[in-house]
């Protein structure tokens, strides 16, 4: 029904959610690991207000019912307070019914935004951010060229929280391929447990148009742990993870095994099926299985 400019990704949690594209592309856009936004016609740019009002009109007047939308693309919370607040005051007036509005969210796009601002947004119902750290080690970060460190996204983290906007955190396995995988688990967890956010979700490194970005990264070799490898990684990860209440999920489709629990209430349970995979008692999942 909506003209959006393609191709569009969304969290697997708002596959009922309205995409409303506000942005397209992403304005960083320099992820060695990231081909997400790599085409020609996502290249960055912020939609005017006009077609983004055109776009609500036309869902309001469908009938259909919306209760949560997903602010798109990859860039959203880039967008300056005042267009952010804006956006979602259009939402409420065409879609009164919605009760949620989430977006993803690099660290960096929070670093201009007063704790006021963020509280108004909340007001708004601007109630949860997904949060792309990727990896908590400084020198993986470096290398993948994501643009951020362990203190700008802690800081980001918190800033969110204090302002009453839920996190949803991905960590991407074998980010630091076979030589970085320990020291890229434990600083994750690290990251992990001075934040507790409200979601974590691990997904494994995929890499559809090839590793040759990632290659120029490390040393003109980058190698992805193994099966076993990842699983081990993973592991340590959950090893060190302290968290309190945070929902967990590793059901990804690029995961090999599917995990779900509440860290820290099943981390035991998690760790005990980790381990009987690796022993080949619990099945993975195939390769034709992980498509993306």
């Amino acid at each position: 029904m909506l003209d959006y400019i393609g191709p569009v990704f969304r969290p697997p949690s708002e596959w009922k959610s309205l995409i409303l594209q506000v942005t397209n592309g992403c304005s960083w856009n320099q992820c060695a690991f990231c081909d997400m936004y790599t085409q020609p016609q996502k290249r960055f740019r912020a939609f005017k207000a006009d077609k983004i009002e055109a776009d609500l009109q036309q869902v309001a007047a469908s009938g259909r019912p919306v209760s949560r939308v997903f602010l798109a693309d990859g860039d959203a919370m880039t967008l300056p307070f005042a267009r952010l607040e804006a956006i979602c005051e259009l939402i409420h007036h065409y879609l009164p019914g919605v009760q949620r509005i989430s977006s993803y969210c690099l660290p960096r796009n929070l670093s201009n935004k007063t704790p006021e601002q963020l509280q108004r947004l909340r007001e708004l119902g601007l109630s949860l951010l997904y949060v792309g750290c990727e990896s908590g080690d400084d020198e993986v970060l470096r290398r993948i060229g994501k643009g951020e460190t362990y203190a700008s996204s802690l800081a980001a983290l918190e800033k969110m929280h204090s302002a009453g906007i839920k996190s949803s955190v991905m960590i991407l396995t074998g980010l630091g391929g076979e030589a970085l995988s320990r020291q890229h688990a434990l600083a994750s967890a690290a990251l992990m447990n001075a934040a507790q956010p409200h979601y974590l979700s691990t997904l494994v490194v995929s890499l559809p148009l090839g590793k040759q970005r990632l290659d120029a990264c490390y040393e003109g070799d980058f190698r992805l742990p193994s099966t076993r490898g990842l699983l081990d990684e993973l592991a340590l990860m959950l090893e060190q993870l302290e968290l309190r209440q945070t929902i967990f999920r590793s059901d990804h489709a690029s995961n090999y095994l599917a995990l779900k629990g509440i860290l820290g209430r099943d981390k035991a349970r998690l760790l005990d099926e980790l381990r009987q995979a690796r022993d080949g008692l619990l099945p993975l999942r195939q390769e034709w299985q992980r498509g993306l």
